[in-house]
């Protein structure tokens, strides 16, 4: 599976991109929203995790209204250290399919990201017939 991961913070990303890894998972990371935005139009992912508080003006949440709004149907997990009810409808109601709060345990995020993609693939399987 090819996945976009959209973090600043390095630390998490070294644990997503390692552990996606030994699931044999390719990840591609953007550290900033604008490089994950130029990212997300340019290539083509199974799956995208992004953080809600990115630096580069521009938030998770509106990067992922932004890019449903070109028509990137790509399954979105927010992966956020913004908790509580309203943050997480705020994320869904964004464009994203799922929402843990960091800090987070690795193999339920693998969980919820093996999910998304097998989801949507019987989806779009399902809509070809």
């Amino acid at each position: 599976m090819r996945i976009l991961l959209i973090e600043d913070d390095e630390e998490v990303a070294k644990l997503v991109r390692n552990g996606m890894a030994d699931a044999n998972h390719a990840v591609t990371h953007a550290a900033d929203g604008k490089t994950g935005m130029e990212t997300a139009m340019q290539q083509r992912f199974d799956v995208m995790i992004f953080d809600r508080q990115l630096p580069g003006g521009i938030d998770g949440a509106d990067l992922l209204r932004d890019l449903r709004g070109a028509s990137i149907r790509t399954p979105a997990l927010i992966l956020s250290g913004l908790g509580g009810l309203c943050a997480w409808m705020q994320g869904l109601e964004s464009g994203g399919d799922d929402y843990l709060e960091k800090p987070f345990n690795f193999t339920d995020l693998l969980g919820r990201v093996e999910a998304l993609h097998h989801r949507h693939a019987g989806l779009i399987r399902g809509a070809l017939g």
